[in-house]
């Protein structure tokens, strides 16, 4: 397959790249304008990452939820706790600033103080009304505070929803239209009646605490910090990686050049994600910056050789020729094993990763490419470095740490044995302990005002992520039976011990809100009908309300044919552990209450879905990383075609994965959608360093006549540098996503960079190690066959080049 991947060729592709410099300069600028012209296309998400395929049961069930009674997150509430609330001033306040808010056409309906509304008993009509709970004309502080005494007292109905009894918190919910709520409608409605500046100047003119959250907040706000942190990671990145390439090469041209390909590669991933459509998450927002911190390496490695170069022989022509003939190759085969390892996540069956990974590893490929072409292009044009420019290549700083790798595999390789297999001891006893989590808003920004408002509900009204029981009875109007009725309050009263779960609401609140209003209001009867003739009479007048006011009554609770009911309850920010330990209680309750002959009982809900992704990810995440492996292997295959040589290359890489999980475990940071992503990344990456000492190796050895020590040695003066450059960039490259506010982000950036450096540590020590003590089993040429692809061959016609130029 690679086998027309030769010396030739690739002295072939040099020739046509330096004799075609001003063309294939045009294309680059052509193609990065109509990239530039996709960006039109890219949009941010506006739903929470779904980590199930469509297909998925869990998936389908919440469709089908979704289709009876319509989208769950439509819910905004503000919430307070602080008795002055409940004054004539504030409550007028608070009135103003609701009106405004009803106004919206986005907004479905509102349940606040002032436009709450109770079951009146019409016994003429035999029906109950529903009536102003408030009279606005009377507002003054006596009556406010009488108004107060009643909705704790005598309103157990929205006990729970509206108050909490025994803190005296309040919160008021905004339903805005479930069109707008997954479309960039949803972002114009919170920020114009929630932004900062309006919740400050509430509290300013109340002197109250306003929270606001639900999902539409949650979503919108998190988005935000998404888009925000966008251009805090391109920025940091350039910072960074630009200050260290100019610290290694001391060159304002060599620095600027790379920072003008990788900002190219930038503006090529934006536009990826325009071209093909795809949602801005908070996985491809990392994609950019990605690509500066992976681009760098490509530069250091192409600069570097072509300095080099230059300090053997000072010939221009040449140099550029073999840096594209022989660095060309082998930083193909570093691309293509870092692009598989994002690859990888294609076949996730996850939209969200199979986004990320094509995304990913085709701007790695484009980076290749952006690398190869403008790199020797515009040196071409410049004049040969100075002495001051390649004064690197012998630093002594840099001496001092080859001689000290050098020294440490030849007189303590025994102790490098001895410290990999306790590494890796320790690394396994650490994965034992790793758990799995994963929850919505787990990995969202710690600091963010939103974020501490979820803690506030979570506090005062047990959470703000809905979890939903769909009951499908079977039969039109079972859902108002009372047998089916009598089985979801024992459901409910389940629910109410579970101590991560807020009360539940159903129709089964509803009942016994009419019983209590047909007994005029008496608190001590919001109970189910105790008897038949009781019920007959509760549900004519219930019956009777809803053929006028059907919408207000029912349409939240039962679906229009009365064959489905719902039971809302809403869950704390809880662990996978957790959750599946409540999942289990609650359905062995539904398999006790409700028999599977005549229904069907559905968990579901935003949190649930979520939770069941996590599981989904973190199983196929792992297929992904053996996938990632093996995939590498075969890779590795073309290039040595040595079975000894490909399982000394994994070695060195799979033993950083093993210390990274265990340190996981050891510290108590769970598996979950993000950390997960950490080692088919950094596998991928971290191979990178493999080939190029092999590849070197390989030609050192063919070179000194195949003796192993003179060649290891060679190689490891030569690539080490190289190494050490990339392995450095890598590593603060990805340290610049510690900057971020979400945990998910920090913890793949840290954990990744950390990988990494640990992978640099093992490709410089123990492969080196490896090799020494594989002498004899490996001395002879039939452990290196000519291999597919040489990535290194010296038998190059470079003269040809210089001779035409």
């Amino acid at each position: 397959m690679f086998k027309w991947l030769n010396s030739r060729f690739w002295n072939y592709i040099a020739g046509r790249i330096l004799r075609n410099r001003i063309g294939l300069l045009i294309l680059v600028g052509l193609f990065t304008v109509f990239m530039g012209f996709q960006w039109k296309n890219m949009r941010f998400t506006f739903t929470e990452a779904n980590l199930l395929p469509d297909h998925h049961e869990v998936n389908v069930q919440y469709q089908s939820f979704l289709d009876k009674f319509g989208e769950e997150g439509n819910l905004i509430v503000v919430g307070f706790k602080d008795s002055t609330f409940f004054t004539a001033k504030n409550l007028k306040i608070w009135d103003a600033f609701v009106d405004d808010i009803k106004k919206d056409k986005a907004v479905d309906l509102t349940l606040s103080i002032e436009d709450l509304q109770v079951l009146s008993k019409d016994t003429t009509a035999q029906k109950f009304n529903l009536v102003p709970f408030v009279n606005r004309k009377s507002i003054t502080d006596a009556y406010v505070k009488e108004k107060e005494k009643e909705l704790f007292n005598d309103l157990p109905f929205y006990e729970g929803m509206l108050f909490n009894k025994e803190s005296g918190a309040v919160r008021f919910a905004i339903y805005i239209d479930k069109k707008i709520v997954n479309t960039a409608a949803r972002k114009d409605f919170v920020f114009k009646h929630f932004s900062q500046e309006k919740i400050d100047a509430f509290e300013k003119e109340t002197g109250l605490d306003m929270h606001v959250s639900g999902m539409p907040y949650i979503r919108t706000l998190n988005a935000q910090s998404i888009i925000d942190e966008i251009g805090l990671f391109v920025g940091a990145a350039l910072l960074i990686t630009s200050l260290l390439f100019f610290f290694f090469f001391r060159s304002y041209r060599a620095t600027l050049i790379s920072m003008c390909v990788v900002i190219i590669g930038v503006m090529w991933s934006f536009g990826t994600l325009g071209l093909l459509h795809y949602e801005i998450t908070v996985l491809t927002a990392i994609i950019p910056p990605l690509i500066i911190v992976i681009g760098i390496p490509n530069c250091i490695f192409l600069i570097n050789k072509y300095q080099q170069e230059i300090k053997l022989h000072g010939n221009k022509a040449k140099s550029l020729q073999r840096v594209i003939s022989k660095v060309g190759n082998a930083t193909l085969m570093t691309n293509l094993t870092t692009a598989a390892g994002f690859a990888t996540f294609i076949f996730t069956d996850s939209k969200l990763l199979t986004e990320f990974g094509i995304v990913a590893s085709l701007n790695i490929v484009f980076l290749f490419i952006l690398c190869l072409i403008i790199i020797p292009i515009i040196y071409s044009y410049m004049p040969l470095p100075k002495d001051k420019h390649l004064e690197h290549l012998g630093k002594n700083y840099m001496n001092s740490f080859i001689k000290w790798i050098e020294n440490t595999i030849k007189n303590y390789r025994i102790a490098v044995f001895a410290t990999a297999i306790i590494v890796l001891v320790l690394g396994v006893i650490g994965i034992n302990q790793i758990k799995i989590s994963g929850s919505i808003i787990e990995d969202m920004p710690k600091k963010a005002p939103f974020f501490k408002d979820i803690l506030f509900f979570e506090n005062e009204f047990d959470g703000v992520m809905p979890l939903e029981i769909m009951i499908d009875t079977k039969k039109p109007k079972g859902a108002m039976k009372s047998v089916t009725l009598k089985r979801i309050n024992e459901l409910q009263e389940e629910i109410e011990e579970i101590p991560e779960l807020s009360k539940p609401v159903s129709i089964v609140n509803l009942v016994k809100y009419a019983k209590q209003s047909y007994y005029n209001g008496n608190p001590d009867y919001y109970e189910l009908p105790s008897s038949k003739l009781e019920e007959g009479f509760v549900l004519t007048y219930v019956k009777n309300s809803t053929q006028e006011n059907s919408q207000n009554l029912l349409k939240s609770y039962v679906d229009s044919t009365g064959q489905y009911a719902r039971v809302t309850t809403f869950m704390k920010d809880i662990g996978t552990d957790k959750m599946a330990k409540i999942e289990e209680r609650l359905q062995e309750k539904i398999d006790k209450l409700f028999p599977k002959e005549r229904y069907n009982v559905t968990v579901t809900g935003k949190a649930f879905v979520f939770e069941k992704g996590t599981h989904y990810l973190v199983h196929n995440l792992v297929l992904s990383l053996l996938f990632a492996i093996i995939l590498i292997s075969l890779l590795m295959a073309y290039l040595f075609r040595s079975f000894k040589m490909i399982i000394i290359s994994l070695l060195p890489n799979i033993l950083p994965l093993i210390m990274t999980a265990g340190l996981m475990g050891f510290l108590g940071i769970p598996i979950k959608p993000s950390t997960i992503l950490v080692f088919s990344i950094a596998f991928g990456i971290s191979v990178d360093d493999t080939i190029h000492f092999l590849a070197k190796y390989r030609q050192e050895l063919k070179q000194n006549n195949w003796r192993i020590k003179k060649s290891v040695y060679n190689s490891i003066k030569e690539a080490g540098v190289s190494m050490f450059y990339t392995s450095v960039v890598l590593f603060f490259g990805f340290s610049v996503f510690t900057l971020s506010s979400f945990g998910g982000t920090i913890a793949l950036g840290s954990l990744v960079a950390l990988t990494l450096l640990f992978a640099m540590i093992s490709n410089l020590i123990l492969l080196p190690a490896l090799l020494l003590s594989l002498e004899k089993t490996i001395a002879n040429k039939e452990e290196f066959i000519e291999p597919t692809i040489d990535i290194l061959s010296e038998n190059l016609e470079e003269d040809e080049i210089s001779n035409e130029e």
